[in-house]
Formats: structure tokens, sequence, C-alpha cells
């Protein structure tokens, strides 16, 4: 229990931040899931679910919620498999799940 006005007011401004935190951090799974099924399922029209997850990995990195280079291998490993999977539909092969 917090004892002294400053450590009173950490712990307010704690609360505020864990709150906002946990939003973001949930809105980037979220739009991850959504990227991740929209490549699986069909990658020719996954690009704008990838775009949307991508802005919301940079704008929780900047915002402190994950770290940059967290944020930064997401995007490069959902770049990558959007990526496979349109050369594997344009070859006409079966995305793996």
């Amino acid at each position: 229990m917090a004892n002294h006005p400053s450590s009173e007011k950490r712990n307010r401004q704690r609360v505020k931040r864990t709150a906002a935190n946990r939003a973001t951090k949930s809105a980037v799974r979220t739009d991850l899931k959504k990227a991740r099924a929209a490549v699986a399922s069909t990658p020719a029209e996954a690009k704008a679910a990838v775009v949307v997850a991508e802005s919301v990995l940079a704008r929780a990195a900047s915002k402190g919620a994950i770290s940059k280079k967290a944020a930064s291998r997401k995007t490069s490993r959902l770049a990558k498999a959007l990526h496979k999977a349109v050369a594997a539909a344009k070859l006409g092969f079966a995305p793996r799940a």
C-alpha cells in the first residue's frame, strides 16, 4: 500500500499506463490474428489486412506498448508469410497451415 503522496501518484500512473498498454497489445494481437488468417485463406486479398496489422504494430511500438524490435520482427515475419503465400498461389500450390 502506498503511503507517500508521490508513491500514490506513481500508483495512479501505473494503473492508467497498464490499462492503455493492455488495450494496445490486445488490438495488436487481434489484427495480427486477422492478418495471419487472411494470408492463410486468401493470399491475393490479404494485403489490406497485412497493411493494417503493420500500422497497428508500428503505432504500438511508437507508444512503447511493445518494443520496436518486437514490432519489426512481427512485421517482417508477416510480410514474409504474405509473399510466400502469394508466390505459392501464383504457382498453383495450396498454402500450408
